[in-house]
This record gives C-alpha cells, structure tokens and sequence, in this order.
C-alpha cells in the first residue's frame, strides 16, 4: 500500500514506485485524498488502483482543531486497518504529509514492514512523526538524514513516472503544446499552493522579454481565469489550468520557473532543464528555500526570495539566462548531475529487502 494522496509532490512519486512495484511483479493500492488534484492526476493511470481516504491536516498543537485532528486519525487508521486486511498487504509505504500517518500507523499495528519517504533537504514534522512507526526511512536528499537520529535511514532520491524516463523529441512536444520548436521557451509551473503572486509576477515580466521568448504557463485551477484574463492576446503565451503532458513540457523548456518543491525540482534535475527558483515563502520550516539552495550551490538553478523579485528583476534573469547559451548548457549540466535516475528501483529494493528479512 502507497500513501501518496494531498500534492503532486506525494502523488507523483508514489505513482512512480507503483509503476515500478508493479513492473517486478508485486501489486500495489494507492490511497490518495479527496482533493482535485489527486482526483484529475490518477485518470491518467486506469491500470493502477486507487481509493480514497479522507486528507488529515494537523492543526496547531494548542488549537481547539486538535480534537477533531485525533478522532479523525483514529476513524481514519481504522479504515486503512481494514484495507490493508482486504488487500492483504506485506507493506506500507507513506511518501509524505499527514496522509501518511493513518496507513503506516495501521501498518505498524498489524505488525507490517512500514516506510516513509521524504523528499525534501528539510523534513516535514509529520515525516518525523511518522516515522516513529517505520521500519525505514528513505530520503530523496542526503540532507534529511539529521533529522531521523533514531531512525534506520537510506538515502535513495525521489522517484519519477515512467512517462518522464525518456522524454519526446524537442519538435514533437511543441508540437503537442502548440510551441515553436524554433523559438526559446519558459515554462511556469506555480505549484499547487500559494502561487498567485508568482503568477502574476511572470505575466508581468514576460511583457518586457523579447518577442521571440514563447511562455508555457500551468497557472492552476484556482486561478487559470485570472492569468489567462492578464495574458489575453500576448503572442506566445500559452496558459493552461493543469498538464498532464510534463515529458513535453520538459522536452521543449529552456528555463524552468516554479516553486522549488522536491517533485518539482526532481523532474527538472532528471530532464536536465535549468531553473529560476522561488520559494514558497510560507512552506513548513521554510524547506522550499533549503531544497533550492541545494540546487543553486550545484549550479543547475537561480534562486529569489519572492519578497525581493520585481517583474522587472524577473524579466532581467530570464533575459540573463536564455541570453547566454554557455549559461544555459552548464546549468543544465549541473541539474543532470543531482538526478538520482534509478531512485523507484532503490525504493522497491529497501522494501524488497527489508520485507524477506
């Protein structure tokens, strides 16, 4: 069982160790939340089986929400305990967020193998939580480590979907996206939290870049009218509310800009594609800041704070960057160079390994 429902960031991941459970001969069950993105993400992938389980966000520790936070952990681990019967699982495995922790606590007290997954340099507190009912705890970047001192840990990267492995040639994704393979592209992905401000930003900036620049703008559904309204008539700028065609959006991008998530930064370093990064400002323990600095030391990436980013800074960093193709090139030299290729295979091997002990 796969825990893996709330953000793409958990989602896609554990729809890649799936896909890679499934292809050594073992079975699998998703449980994902009740959220849109959960629900428009897995329609792509009918051969893998999913339910849903209600999402549980853990309020402030003082908060009054405390108590409906518990009695819905506890209906909810119940609830896991009789799908892990019905399906007879050897082993649970969480890849982040408080959804995690009603499986593996089910997991945990019906005496199977359990796991949790982080991806990021900083972990989340309810990975450290949950961690305190797992077998292992495997890491998408070694940085994490310190964080589980009384844990068994393995490093192993953060797994990426089979549809990313090899990408589309550059002419045949812009094709698809309705894009010039000819002139640069800028691709936007805002994340799934928090990224009207950086939205707008980019709309912004864009009206200063050059005409050839061709902008692949994921505003969200939340707020697509809006982005699609400040865009309306711009040559090259294409705006869409959601894709589920990221291996052409990788194939065709020059320049990434997106929050710095470690899905996202993941499948950019597996592409090779550079990146402008800025961080959500509000993300737990400010992590999104802690996973762009990883990639901006290594040189695959810029980072801004977004309380310090202009348009017209933003516009004069995409020029920077797509005006120097030396520049370009090492970047995205340097983002190949943190992609931990094999990283499902790695998962599947702890777990494999641990549950024949």
């Amino acid at each position: 069982m796969i825990a893996c429902g709330g953000t793409g960031g958990h989602l896609f991941p554990g729809i890649a160790v799936a896909q890679a459970m499934e292809e050594r001969g073992h079975q699998t069950l998703l449980l994902i939340s009740e959220k849109a993105i959960d629900r428009e993400a897995s329609k792509k992938y009918a051969h893998l089986r999913f339910e849903t389980v209600p999402g549980v966000a853990k309020p402030s520790s003082l908060s009054p929400r405390m108590i409906p936070f518990l009695i819905k952990v506890w209906t909810t681990t119940r609830r896991c305990r009789r799908l892990l019967r019905e399906f007879g699982a050897d082993a649970v495995l969480g890849m982040g967020g408080f959804t995690s922790l009603p499986p593996v606590l089910a997991g945990h007290r019906l005496g199977l193998k359990t796991f949790v997954h982080d991806s990021n340099a900083v972990p989340g507190r309810s990975n450290v939580m949950t961690s305190r009912f797992c077998t292992r705890v495997l890491l998408g970047m070694e940085a994490a480590a310190r964080f589980f001192p009384n844990s068994k840990v393995t490093t192993v990267g953060t797994p990426v979907r089979n549809e990313l492995v090899s990408l589309p040639a550059r002419g045949e994704a812009a094709k698809e996206l309705g894009l010039d393979p000819a002139r640069p592209v800028v691709a936007v992905v805002g994340g799934s939290q928090g990224a009207k401000h950086l939205n707008t930003l980019v709309v912004e900036a864009a009206a200063a870049m050059p005409p050839d620049v061709q902008f692949f703008h994921a505003a969200g559904p939340l707020d697509f009218e809006r982005v699609a309204a400040l865009a309306k008539g711009r040559d090259g700028y294409h705006v869409v509310a959601f894709c589920d065609r990221m291996a052409d959006v990788y194939a065709v991008t020059d320049l990434m800009v997106c929050r710095s998530g470690a899905s996202s930064l993941t499948e950019t370093a597996h592409a090779g594609v550079p990146s402008l990064l800025v961080p959500y400002p509000f993300a737990a323990d400010d992590h999104q800041t802690k996973n762009a600095e990883v990639f901006a030391q290594a040189g695959a990436a810029r980072m801004w704070p977004e309380r310090e980013l202009t348009a017209g800074a933003l516009a004069a960093e995409m020029g920077a960057i797509l005006g120097d193709r030396g520049v370009l090139t090492a970047m995205a030299k340097a983002a190949r160079g943190l992609a931990v290729d094999d990283a499902a295979a790695r998962v599947c091997e702890v777990i494999e390994t641990t549950c024949a002990a």
